[in-house]
Parts: C-alpha cells; sequence; structure tokens
C-alpha cells in the first residue's frame, strides 16, 4: 500500500476536540471557533454572522458544526449565508472537523464555524 503525506493549503486542519475545545494545527482553541485559509478565530455562535458572511467569495462551502448533535441553525442565518452565495452545510460539530478535513486536504476552498461538544 502506498501512502502519501496530506499537505493542506493555508488554512490548518483539525486535529481534535473535546468538551469546550477543538485543536487545530496543533493549538488549543477554547469554546466556538471559525477556521479556514485566513486562519482561526474565536466565533460568537449563530448570533455572530457577520465572520461568517464576510467569508462571501472567498468560500464555496460553509461547514457549520452544532455540537455533539446536529441541530438546525436559525432560518435568518441560512437564509443570509445563502444570499451571499455561500453554500452552508450543517452537521454535528465532529462530523463537521472530519468532513473540513477530507475536503481540505482536496485543495477546497472551504470554512469550518463549530460549537464544541
Amino acid at each position: 500500500m502506498r501512502l502519501n503525506e496530506v499537505v493542506y493549503s493555508d488554512a490548518l486542519p483539525i486535529d481534535g476536540y473535546g468538551p469546550g475545545f477543538f485543536r487545530v494545527g496543533g493549538e488549543i482553541k477554547e469554546g466556538a471557533m471559525l477556521t479556514g485559509a485566513k486562519g482561526t478565530s474565536a466565533w460568537g455562535g449563530y448570533e455572530d454572522a457577520e465572520p461568517l458572511l464576510a467569508l462571501a467569495g472567498e468560500v464555496d462551502v460553509l461547514f457549520i458544526g452544532t455540537g455533539a448533535e446536529i441541530a438546525h441553525i436559525p432560518g435568518a442565518l441560512r437564509q443570509a449565508l445563502e444570499a451571499e452565495g455561500l453554500g452552508v452545510e450543517v452537521m454535528n460539530s465532529p462530523a463537521a472537523c472530519r468532513t473540513y478535513n477530507v475536503l481540505l486536504s482536496e485543495g477546497r476552498r472551504i470554512a469550518l464555524a463549530a460549537l464544541p461538544v
């Protein structure tokens, strides 16, 4: 079997997560976070739409991790994101992290906003 090293773009992969935190590129980030090609920052949750809307034109798909369980995001948030041309995929945070890493390794233009488990 041939193994290839995964090379990521400017964005860093999600290395792990646990109760109340994510590990992104080896660094612990407490609480909800937003990560993508421009780096990783704290995210204020569903009410903090501005940093998500700022991704319009820079990413094709925004993954939203809803914590330990899958849940609907507020309809107004989804409508605002889609009106800006962002594809929105909602799933629980563990699945969102895994999917983000796979697509990141393929060089896709993506970002992840996630609530901790």
